[in-house]
């Protein structure tokens, strides 16, 4: 049975990831990964994330553009204290006020399987409840909105691509 993982300095890690990080607690063993919306994306990095999961490239500008016009940027960071490693995404539009849009959720294939992708939503979800949403929308792959619904996204008539989310 591997040894478990020393605990991380608080002030060390809110350095790197900003006051709202979230220590994700599954994942490979003696690994630690940490979800953020403070920490800067950085485009290489996220293209090579994109890559990973295959989806086709964006040129770079536009992909900053997209970026810099979110409402929220959520990184999932595989934990190093000299060069963390982006291992998921998500991104917001909205309002910022009622309604919310996300995009580009991404899990790195070697870090899939380990609830990490929920963990993911579930803190997209919580920052969007803190700034006042209540409803947020999300288009995703026909292969993956079953992971959605799993979760209690409401799908769209139509069961493709779009699926729902409303605040209890």
């Amino acid at each position: 049975m591997p040894e478990p993982t020393p605990p991380l300095p608080a002030d060390h890690l809110e350095s790197l990831y900003g006051e709202r990080y979230r220590l994700c607690p599954t994942g490979p063993a003696r690994v630690n990964l940490v979800l953020s919306r403070e920490r800067e994306i950085d485009l290489i990095e996220l293209e090579s994330l994109c890559d990973a999961v295959g989806w086709s490239r964006r040129p770079l500008r536009r992909v900053r553009k997209a970026l810099q016009h979110s409402l929220l940027r959520v990184g999932l960071w595989r934990h190093d204290p000299r060069l963390p490693r982006l291992v998921g995404f998500a991104r917001c539009t909205g309002d910022g006020v009622v309604e919310a849009t996300v995009w580009d959720v991404a899990v790195h294939p070697l870090y899939q399987g380990a609830g990490l992708g929920k963990q993911l939503m579930d803190y997209v979800i919580e920052q969007l409840r803190h700034q006042g949403v209540d409803r947020v929308s999300l288009f995703a792959d026909p292969d993956v909105v079953g992971f959605y619904e799993a979760q209690g996204w409401e799908l769209e008539p139509l069961q493709r691509r779009c699926a729902f989310w409303y605040s209890p």
